[in-house]
């Protein structure tokens, strides 16, 4: 009696896990299909903006990402200057110093020992963040991008710090389309932050 009470326990347990699971994946299916309606709603939306066309046209910025951006952003005149920007977006490489000057035969002076880099600034938009590593990530499959990358990977830095400064020369790229209204020009890469992508 109790063998056959524990097989019938354990194929109805075997039936309410399978009933279980096929409730779960519809309910998956229903997620998924309302996850893609909301995208495309997003970008529809998204679409309507003047600077949609302009960002969009950045290499690994699609339509998805382009939309985040403009919502996330707002508007790019809250940043005066990239490095703003990039602190918002958690890009900016932080300094820091116990002490800027010291005490030598009883007067000050400024020490002459440079100041060491930190990692990233900790207080900035996570989303953001997401979306240019992400970006970064597909860019360098490009051409234009592709270069870039593999410039800096010649040189010795590490993969890590390279996508880090392809990330940040995008954000670059993006804040400067946006506040001028112009097309992205891929000769005009090298350009843009050139003297400070690499710190």
């Amino acid at each position: 009696m109790k063998n056959s009470t524990r097989s019938g326990w354990g194929s109805w347990t075997s039936r309410g896990y399978k009933r279980e699971g096929g409730y779960l994946y519809e309910e998956l299916k229903c997620l998924l299909k309302l996850k893609e309606e909301a995208r495309k709603a997003m970008c529809v939306e998204a679409s309507r903006h003047p600077a949609f066309k302009l960002i969009s046209k950045v290499p690994g910025l699609g339509p998805i990402r382009t939309a985040q951006i403009i919502a996330i952003v707002g508007s790019p005149h809250r940043f005066r200057t990239k490095r703003q920007f990039w602190s918002y977006c958690g890009l900016a490489v932080v300094t820091r110093s116990s002490a800027d000057y010291e005490w030598v035969e009883g007067r000050t002076r400024r020490r002459k020992k440079a100041v060491q880099t930190r990692g990233l600034n900790k207080d900035f938009n996570r989303p953001l963040k997401a979306i240019f590593k992400g970006a970064a990530l597909s860019a360098i499959q490009t051409d234009e991008f592709k270069r870039f990358h593999q410039r800096m990977i010649d040189e010795k830095i590490r993969p890590e710090m390279a996508l880090l400064t392809t990330a940040r020369k995008m954000a670059a790229i993006t804040l400067a389309v946006w506040k001028k209204g112009e097309t992205f020009d891929p000769k005009r890469l090298n350009q843009a932050g050139q003297s400070t992508d690499n710190q």
